[in-house]
């Protein structure tokens, strides 16, 4: 942070003083253009509000649901929020209004945004095969949400890209040409597109399984879950998306090993509410 904003000083000082750097300026600057600059820097630098943070989810989530109709068994759209409201009311943000969608599309994947929205495909739901796994990816999902993995991403993204239209204004009143940088509202549908660092995915994963078995759920859903994935990876297309923006189903499972060798066996007698799972996946189809 220090540095970031030792780096905003030195702009200042360059654009509105710039007899500090060169007693002989040779091109004329445009306050109005520089001090909006600035202030975009600033925003990026500054963190958001857990209401930002809300509103600015809900614009994100807005735009995953336009990658498919939401599927239209209500039944089917209450269970999942069901469980997933229960294990989110068991973590440090209980409070944050938790939203779980489920998209009529036979791609494998889920998606977290800031706030509390959590979007699940239909195909997703048809390779799991308990309540305990559901609970699993769910809670991997709501650990993105709690660090702010996606948040983080994309203010990293936005100061740096601030930053560049900030050095760019200099430019401008150069007469050189002016840089090409991307812009925040286009951020966060590319790093759906990307994905996270590996690491807050393995956060994610040792979160998820905490989570799950805090709510009630026998600890190793995320790791079957895994499993499975692993079963089909280079057999299907549905795969593909996850497969590019996630880490290798094997390092996680790796990951996870290390682990779940600390006693999470004393847990094997919870729930894995796998004849209710079988039940409402009947309604998607699944035999």
């Amino acid at each position: 942070m220090k540095t970031k904003l030792s780096l905003v000083a030195i702009l200042l000082s360059s654009l509105l003083f710039p007899g500090a750097i060169n007693a002989e300026p040779q091109f004329k600057l445009d306050l109005n253009k520089a001090f909006n600059a600035l202030q975009s820097v600033k925003k990026a630098i500054v963190p958001l509000t857990e209401e930002e943070e809300i509103l600015l989810g809900q614009s994100i989530a807005s735009n995953l649901l336009s990658l498919a109709p939401l599927h239209a068994d209500v039944t089917v759209q209450n269970y999942v929020n069901k469980v997933g409201r229960w294990i989110a009311s068991r973590s440090e943000r209980p409070d944050l209004p938790w939203t779980f969608a489920v998209l009529d599309n036979d791609d494998i994947n889920a998606f977290a945004a800031p706030g509390g929205y959590i979007v699940l495909t239909k195909g997703l739901l048809l390779k799991l095969n308990s309540e305990a796994e559901l609970a699993g990816v769910l809670a991997h999902e709501i650990g993105h949400v709690l660090k702010k993995h996606h948040l983080n991403a994309m203010q990293k993204a936005h100061a740096k890209t601030a930053l560049q239209e900030s050095a760019s204004v200099v430019m401008d009143a150069r007469g050189n040409k002016n840089q090409d940088v991307l812009k925040y509202a286009a951020i966060g549908t590319e790093l759906y597109g990307k994905g996270l660092d590996k690491e807050d995915e393995f956060e994610s994963d040792r979160i998820g399984v905490v989570l799950a078995t805090r709510a009630g759920y026998e600890p190793y859903g995320l790791p079957a879950v895994l499993q499975t994935l692993q079963s089909v990876v280079g057999g299907s297309a549905a795969l593909q998306l996850l497969l590019e923006t996630h880490p290798k189903p094997t390092d996680r499972l790796n990951q996870l090993d290390r682990l779940m060798q600390t006693g999470f066996d004393q847990y094997e007698q919870l729930s894995s509410g796998q004849e209710r799972y079988k039940a409402m996946m009947a309604r998607l189809g699944k035999n």
